[in-house]
């Protein structure tokens, strides 16, 4: 099967790594940087093509004598990629946090007839798998909470924070407004707003913030209550409101020495270098999800817990093995033709099927990656 996987960063190149390893999958990795697609020179069964994926004829040529697409690219391209994948009439799976709403694109792989799988990270993606699966499990849900979050293993000042994904997509979980669902109706809430702390077993206390997370379940999931809260450590939030309150994270260019300067490029320049992860910097990704609702006369709490660290055999981040091996699951998903419906599919959707639910977790955990169930009769 002759994959391409548009986006060669680190989630990118652990997607193409793990589908490579599989010797049931020609890969092909398309990205504008040459050092990206250097890190994945020589590796067996990987060719790589440099290409300017902005552009809508270079993503055609990318993707024209292809099986299926992963979409890897940052949230700003993500949208408009996975566009011009479906109008090729390519099955794809994706991971891109873009901010238009993918069902937008629902007609069109309809009409084409190819599945696209959106969403297939962590969170949004682990958690949206695990909700559908409960709505099978449940008679009714009442209340549902995602609380993840990637950070460094060793917190250094000033930030204690290194980006696991494309930094980009850090600053919109920073900048976008936040939606989550309270009495049954869409609260819009800034991001960064109703923080808490959270006690997570092996990593000690956290602060957990709004983002704006739940996405395509605020459509697709009928529940009074569903809210997802990204984690860092202590402190992070209060350094983040105060560049973002001062106008560093501005899209406007403002006069400075004589030259036009947009605050969120300034800002993004400097920071992306204080939270790039170096070489053998280990981290890890703490998720809990809860869910509570009704099973006959009874309510529970279904809780799932996972804490993953860096692999250090493979050199692989926690957040690039947590979000890429979701994504190759569906992926290997699609290819054992366990899942075939046209159209746009978010995770939740897959979650409702039994059988996929059962091999994305499986596969998950042939890579390490396990979540820990529990459950708790509530009355």
């Amino acid at each position: 099967m002759r994959i391409v996987v548009l986006g060669a960063g680190l989630v990118g190149g652990t997607i193409a790594r793990d589908l490579a390893r599989d010797g049931e999958f020609k890969v092909t990795v398309v990205d504008s940087s040459e050092a990206a697609l250097g890190r994945l020179a020589g590796e067996p069964g990987i060719v790589t093509m440099r290409a300017d994926l902005t552009a809508a004829e270079a993503v055609q040529r990318a993707v024209e004598n292809q099986d299926l697409v992963v979409g890897a690219v940052p949230g700003y391209m993500g949208f408009a990629t996975l566009r011009r994948a479906v109008e090729c009439a390519k099955p794809v799976v994706d991971i891109s946090f873009f901010p238009e709403d993918p069902f937008e694109l629902d007609a069109l792989a309809r009409k084409k007839g190819v599945p696209a799988l959106v969403d297939c990270g962590i969170a949004p993606g682990c958690s949206n798998l695990i909700l559908g699966r409960m709505e099978t499990e449940l008679d009714a849900i009442e209340r549902f909470v995602c609380h993840v979050g990637g950070l460094p293993a060793v917190r250094t000042w000033p930030w204690e924070y290194k980006a696991g994904f494309s930094p980009a997509d850090v600053v919109e979980e920073y900048t976008r407004p936040a939606r989550y669902v309270v009495g049954g109706r869409v609260v819009t809430m800034p991001a960064l707003s109703e923080p808490e702390l959270v006690e997570f077993p092996g990593v000690g206390t956290l602060e957990a913030f709004n983002t704006d997370g739940l996405r395509t379940l605020l459509s697709t999931v009928k529940a009074p209550f569903m809210q997802e809260k990204t984690m860092r450590y202590p402190g992070h939030i209060e350094k983040i409101r105060v560049l973002r309150e001062s106008g560093f994270f501005g899209a406007e260019p403002i006069q400075v020495a004589g030259a036009e300067v947009r605050p969120l490029e300034l800002s993004s320049r400097l920071l992306f270098a204080l939270w790039h992860l170096e070489e053998g910097e280990e981290d890890l990704t703490a998720m809990r999800v809860i869910v509570e609702g009704r099973k006959g006369a009874r309510r529970v709490r279904r809780t799932f817990e996972l804490l993953d660290r860096y692999d250090r055999a493979t050199g692989t981040t926690s957040m690039a093995r947590t979000t890429g091996y979701t994504c190759t699951a569906a992926v290997r998903l699609l290819k054992q033709g366990l899942y075939r419906k046209a159209g746009v599919s978010p995770p939740e959707f897959l979650g409702r099927e039994p059988d996929c639910y059962e091999f994305v977790m499986a596969d998950l955990a042939k890579r390490g990656v396990v979540f820990r169930e529990t459950t708790v009769a509530l009355e």
